[in-house]
């Protein structure tokens, strides 16, 4: 069993320096691009699917609340959180519209949208990108193993490259940890 453990935290630490080297630059631009678009009175976006919800909600969730600065919350709104809008689209529509609607209803030009899918290949992602696109707002993925689709459908996508879905999710908190770092340090503390 230690053997075991050792060989999680091992891939854990060997994926996330990966991502961190590979997209450094990157990291900065999305981070540079939420700062803006709070700048300017305009929101950051997030979705995705069973983990990949948690992980927009918990982002969300550091930006209007607080991360570790005490300052001002951020208009940050996760899309997976209300089940009357969720449960009507998808019964009404198809769960790959679950997004999309939100996006065509509340995204403003300026906006950014950030999906997160383990595989890159989430159908409701794609479809909200793609709508997002059409309104003006900028997009961005943080995704796993080779992309998927959504690589080539985002302006800037992060790809955790693993096909071990655990490993990519932590990849993903990891990154989004260090996004509310930076936009925290670019509002609030610019050196």
């Amino acid at each position: 069993m230690k053997e075991r453990i050792e060989k999680a935290l091992e891939e854990s630490v060997r994926v996330k320096q990966a991502f961190v080297r590979k997209h450094v630059e990157q990291l900065i631009q999305l981070a540079e691009q939420v700062t803006r678009a709070f700048t300017n009175d305009r929101k950051l976006l997030l979705c995705g699917n069973g983990g990949s919800a948690a992980d927009a909600q918990h982002i969300a969730a550091e930006f209007v609340n607080r991360f570790m600065l005490e300052r001002p919350p951020l208009p940050a709104v996760a899309l997976t959180t209300d089940t009357s809008v969720l449960t009507s689209i998808g019964n009404d529509y198809s769960f790959d519209e679950v997004f999309s609607k939100q996006v065509k209803a509340i995204g403003m030009e300026g906006d950014v949208l950030l999906g997160i899918s383990t595989s890159g290949n989430s159908r409701n992602i794609i479809e909200a990108v793609k709508a997002a696109r059409e309104q003006g707002l900028y997009t961005a993925g943080l995704l796993g193993g080779d992309g998927g689709g959504l690589r080539a459908e985002v302006e800037l996508s992060l790809i955790a490259e693993s096909r071990v879905t655990a490993r990519v999710q932590e990849t993903h908190i990891f990154a989004g940890h260090l996004l509310c770092q930076m936009v925290d340090d670019m509002l609030f503390q610019p050196q």
